[in-house]
């Protein structure tokens, strides 16, 4: 089971650390530990400590959807039938293999898991859906919405609970 609190020995500039890391994952080292009034070499040992521990869990350029030629972004529920583990995990691995979803939450409430998907246009929408996920055995049904605007697609983490 995953633990919601960060290792102990997170303090106030491992987070101011993560938070301008998070603004601006290109930061030279030497603006980073300038930022949070370190030297360059203690800034990335704790750094390197961060990733090591996987509190950060990576790096990677974030792209413009529609600029990217992916319009459409959807919002699918999943049921599916046969609660397991076992079940989960199978319907899991084969989703994250699908290149248009790009998240995949199992959920509590009237669907099983909840899937985002970016994809060019409806036609392609459609493939995904029908020849894809709905290809997935154990899954009965789907439900989509589709976002008409985004206004926050991936914000910052809230770091606030940590003292």
């Amino acid at each position: 089971m995953r633990n919601a609190m960060p290792p102990r020995h997170v303090d106030r500039i491992d987070r101011a650390i993560v938070t301008r890391l998070q603004a601006d994952g290109r930061i030279a080292n030497v603006d980073l530990a300038e930022s949070v009034s370190l030297s360059p070499s203690a800034c990335l040992r704790r750094v390197k400590a961060l990733e090591s521990s996987g509190i950060i869990a990576g790096y990677r350029a974030e792209l413009d959807r529609n600029r990217a030629g992916l319009g459409l972004t959807a919002f699918i529920e999943l049921q599916v039938e046969g609660h397991s583990l076992e079940t989960a995990m199978n319907i899991a691995e084969t989703l994250t293999t699908i290149p248009a979803v790009v998240a995949c939450y199992l959920v509590s409430g009237s669907a099983d898991f909840f899937v985002e998907a970016a994809v060019p246009d409806l036609a392609a929408y459609e493939d995904v859906l029908l020849s894809k996920i709905l290809a997935i055995p154990s899954v009965v049904s789907a439900r989509s919405s589709f976002a008409i605007r985004t206004y926050l697609g991936r914000g910052p983490l809230p770091l606030d609970h940590w003292h």
